[in-house]
């Protein structure tokens, strides 16, 4: 089945769907974002529509509302595909809250799923995560590597609707689905108008380094030092965000000349530790990033990073940037936009 060109991207104004849409637009795709704002500005969209020279059409709402959800199939009738990013995705304070993080990142999938069945839309990339594979038996991590014995809620939500979709695709086998694991997205678009800017403390290294480096936030907490790596700290496999942008509108475009289910990894094959990433930001940017370390955090893992063969064999996609260049990206969105989408932290 040919996928058409309007395309629904849910949860489209956070930090991988807003390039994802770049992407997509520039590449003449029409665009439906579906969005509750949760944990996203709509100022994203705004600023990805100037970029691109190209509108969006922006939904707000939960996949979780059924009601809301029959609304923007009824009224988009003709979307070709779908692109499904909307989920809660930081794995320590799902351990905290996990049943939101299921309500959420599951019960809101199965309300697209069946939704999208309901009305034919049979063609789905999911944003999938690293976070399936647990803790590595070994690295890189192939696709082969046993999936399941996950460490946190969120990647327990991960692992839960893979199955699902796999369950739904055999039972419909006109169904043609993406699968993308997706290892650690850094960086930001080169222009530096769009980028990760998370709720409260960043979750996630490289935007709580940058806020440091901004003097936002006043030092940066290094979870854990006693991990069994060459320096003590984590490591992991950071891709940049318009590679990962890239991947999307490949695997897109995989869907109209080779149908079926496939399941890819989405990393460089390389892996840095946390103290590697803070000494190759200060390199790039001459700032001094204050650290202090701190205790392991709940649903962390040793180490991960990708096997990316199968991505270029599968997509003809291989990620270009290094993690030099990932950082300049993100500290120059940083730096152009010290409190990100916001203008004050009010």
């Amino acid at each position: 089945m040919e996928v058409g060109r309007k395309i629904l991207v849910t949860g489209g104004a956070g930090y991988i769907g807003s390039h994802t849409i770049l992407c997509l637009l520039c590449d003449g795709y029409d665009v439906v974002v579906l969005d509750n704002f949760s944990n996203s500005y709509p100022d994203s969209l705004d600023r990805v529509q100037k970029l691109s020279g190209k509108k969006i059409t922006i939904v707000e709402g939960d996949l979780c509302d059924r009601s809301f959800l029959q609304s923007v199939f009824r009224e988009h009738s003709n979307i070709a595909g779908v692109i499904h990013f909307a989920a809660l995705k930081a794995v320590g304070e799902s351990t905290q809250y996990p049943l939101q993080y299921y309500q959420n990142n599951v019960g809101g999938s199965l309300c697209l799923l069946e939704e999208m069945t309901r009305v034919g839309v049979q063609n789905l990339v999911f944003s999938s995560s690293c976070t399936v594979y647990g803790e590595p038996k070994k690295v890189p991590l192939d696709e082969n590597h046993p999936t399941g014995n996950v460490s946190s809620p969120y990647g327990r939500s991960k692992y839960m609707m893979e199955g699902i979709i796999q369950d739904h695709c055999k039972a419909n086998p006109s169904w043609n689905v993406a699968i993308l694991r997706y290892f650690n997205p850094v960086g930001a678009d080169k222009s530096g108008d769009i980028g990760e800017d998370p709720n409260g403390i960043p979750d996630n290294l490289v935007p709580f380094v940058t806020q440091v480096a901004t003097g936002r936030l006043e030092k940066l907490k290094v979870f854990g030092s006693d991990y069994p790596t060459t320096d003590g700290t984590a490591v992991r496999d950071y891709i940049h965000v318009s590679d990962l942008a890239g991947a999307h509108l490949r695997a897109l475009k995989l869907l109209q000349k080779n149908p079926g289910i496939k399941i890819c990894n989405l990393g460089t094959g390389n892996g840095y530790s946390v103290l590697e990433v803070i000494n190759a930001f200060e390199e790039v940017t001459g700032v001094t990033i204050p650290y202090e370390l701190a205790d392991r955090r709940a649903g962390d893992i040793t180490e991960a990073w990708a096997n990316p063969s199968y991505a270029e064999e599968l997509l003809g996609w291989k990620a270009k940037l290094g993690l030099n260049e990932m950082l300049s990206d993100a500290w120059n969105w940083q730096k152009k936009n010290p409190m990100g989408y916001r203008r004050s932290e009010n």
